[in-house]
């Protein structure tokens, strides 16, 4: 055998190595000393400075924070809708400080429209107390007993895109996608070839939830939650689900963007979700009161907890959700 290896093992071992460079987590998590870690999913607060409505929301926040108490915060977008973007931002995320809550953001299609572009908001946000944001597109990594246990992608999904003047929703682009194939391949490798269990969080909606809408709708015990509205995705399929499936690590993506809508779908063995509209009437909205979605994490076990917690206190869709589990009627 030639010491040097063959051409396949000199091409797995290159791109090893560079996805070793690329991976940075912006944040290696930890189960609680009970094995359990939750994660809050915030989204569409659509904060204005000076706004009653807003007060709303911000109390509204508070009191799903304080209801629930997690490790973790995930903001998928659509953060502020006013000027001063900055005093708006801060509104939400020094809620969240006061609390010592960590948290992470991506950024929505309305984040960058007012006095701070959104690499402007994104920099001003990344530099605030409990923010581990390091980039646009991030990964966070949660451990447990015997290692890592799961990894979380937070991509940033746009604003809008003239392609061939054809005006669409942003949507997630091949250079983000092949960050998330060598992030994917480098955990994957060094979990000794098996996918470790992921979800994905992003502002706007992949295509494939209509179909998976059209399918399921025709299927009882596939769907849960409210619809309100058709899922405004991108008009451009730039493959985002292709690749997390040829790689067999993501099971569920988060997302927010359409403000009547809270469902679970189950398509394919995968789980389509949204949060909950974090908003209170500064824009469209028929969803009240506003809330959140949480996700509780179990160390070692498959899958995930999910539910919606409203501002109000009460609870709803609250599902196990795992892949291979057949229904959500099932028995939870």
């Amino acid at each position: 055998m030639n010491k040097s290896g063959s051409p396949f093992c000199i091409i797995i071992l290159l791109s090893f190595l560079s996805a070793c460079n690329q991976v940075t987590p912006a944040a290696r998590l930890q189960y609680n000393d009970d094995g359990k870690f939750k994660i809050v999913q915030i989204t569409d607060t659509h904060v204005i400075p000076g706004n009653s409505g807003s007060e709303i929301t911000l109390k509204n926040l508070e009191a799903v924070l304080e209801r629930e108490k997690p490790d973790f915060v995930i903001h998928t977008g659509d953060i502020v809708y006013g000027k001063p973007a900055a005093e708006a931002a801060h509104l939400v995320f020094d809620i969240l400080a006061g609390k010592g809550i960590p948290f992470a953001v991506t950024l929505g299609n309305h984040d960058g429209e007012f006095d701070l572009n959104r690499q402007q908001l994104l920099d001003l946000i990344s530099g605030m107390d409990g923010c581990v944001n390091k980039a646009k597109n991030n990964i966070l990594t949660l451990s447990g007993q015997n290692g890592l246990d799961r990894v979380f992608y937070l991509f940033d999904s746009g604003n809008r895109d003239d392609v061939a003047d054809i005006n669409s929703w942003g949507y997630i682009h091949e250079d983000q996608i092949d960050w998330y194939r060598k992030a994917s391949d480098y955990y994957t490798i060094n979990n000794g070839g098996e996918p470790v269990p992921s979800v994905a969080f992003f502002h706007i909606p992949l295509p494939e939830i209509n179909e998976a809408l059209k399918e399921t709708a025709k299927q009882p015990g596939f769907y849960s939650g409210n619809q309100g509205e058709a899922p405004c995705s991108p008009l451009f399929n730039s493959g985002l689900y292709l690749a997390m499936r040829e790689r067999g690590d993501v099971q569920a993506i988060s997302t927010g963007h359409d403000h009547n809508n809270d469902f679970v779908v189950y398509w394919q063995d995968f789980f389509f979700m949204y949060g909950r509209y974090g908003s209170f009437d500064n824009i469209y909205n028929d969803l009240q009161p506003s809330g959140a979605r949480v996700f509780e994490f179990t160390d070692g076990q498959p899958g995930f907890r999910t539910w919606i917690r409203l501002a109000d206190g009460r609870k709803e869709q609250e599902f196990y959700l795992y892949p291979g589990m057949g229904s959500l009627a099932q028995p939870q």
